[in-house]
């Protein structure tokens, strides 16, 4: 799961994902296009509305999304088009490009649309914003299990 700054968008959809896959072999982890917050723990809005569902994303730490991660998943979710601009322009080779792919095309299928990034609003773009991401990784799992 990869977003901006991997404190908002990201660790929500890392937590939510973790919390759907009932299989201890899928390793599920997020990162960020920059290092704006590398080794901060998520923003307390996204924390809270985790929470709010039974989720504890409070131990997750950002990192920068790195070329090795392309042979670390099978599977690279970004949050919009500008992070898949990002990931892909670090893609090594056709089969990198291959995993990256936009998280709301699990539920809108060829649209292209931005998880819209709450980072600058209130309480209520974390919540919108974990609606869409738990809609989508329903998807996720359905297609991975």
């Amino acid at each position: 799961m990869v977003c901006l700054g991997n404190i908002c968008r990201s660790p929500l959809a890392e937590g939510i994902l973790k919390s759907k896959v009932f299989s201890k072999k899928t390793y599920v982890d997020s990162a960020g296009t920059a290092a704006y917050h590398s080794g901060e723990k998520p923003d307390r809005r996204s924390i809270s509305i985790a929470k709010n569902y039974g989720i504890d994303i409070s131990s997750q730490k950002a990192r920068k999304f790195q070329v090795e991660d392309y042979d670390k998943f099978d599977f690279i979710y970004v949050m919009d088009n500008s992070n898949y601009e990002n990931v892909i322009a670090l893609a090594r080779n056709k089969s990198d490009e291959e995993k990256v792919k936009l998280i709301l095309n699990e539920i809108f299928p060829g649209e292209n649309l931005d998880v819209p990034d709450p980072y600058y609003g209130g309480d209520s773009g974390f919540k919108n914003v974990y609606k869409m991401l738990d809609e989508a990784c329903d998807v996720i799992v359905k297609k991975i299990s």
